[in-house]
């Protein structure tokens, strides 16, 4: 099998929220179609959403809509990945001690997907 490319796409009822957030995250730009935006930097799609109107967010890391995947983002300066994060919008659901010399932090962005920032 020759993989060519690997897409990680997220569903979302807001395609504008979503990808606007991610492309921030990312520091790149939006292309944008009427079902699916691509989230690019430097010429290169890192990640796609996918209009899905009917999307019920996962309730993790408890709860009876579990994840069904999830994006570990490593960074090495988590106090300010963390701010940025939350000031684009994401919601904390599970901190970890930002002092601690490794550890991770769950997220969720603007549709409810989980992610953690990670460090160490």
């Amino acid at each position: 099998m020759d993989i060519l490319r690997t897409t990680i796409v997220l569903d979302a009822p807001d395609l504008e929220a979503e990808s606007t957030f991610w492309a921030a995250m990312y520091g790149g730009s939006v292309e944008k179609d009427w079902d699916w935006h691509d989230v690019q930097v430097g010429g290169r799609t890192v990640l796609a959403i996918q209009l899905a109107p009917n999307h019920v967010p996962p309730q993790w890391p408890g709860g009876d809509q579990q994840q069904q995947a999830h994006l570990d983002l490593h960074v090495g300066d988590i106090a300010a990945a963390d701010a940025e994060a939350r000031r684009l919008g994401a919601q904390v659901v599970q901190r970890g001690d930002l002092q601690a010399s490794s550890g991770f932090v769950v997220y969720t962005d603007p549709a409810g997907h989980p992610f953690c920032l990670c460090w160490g």
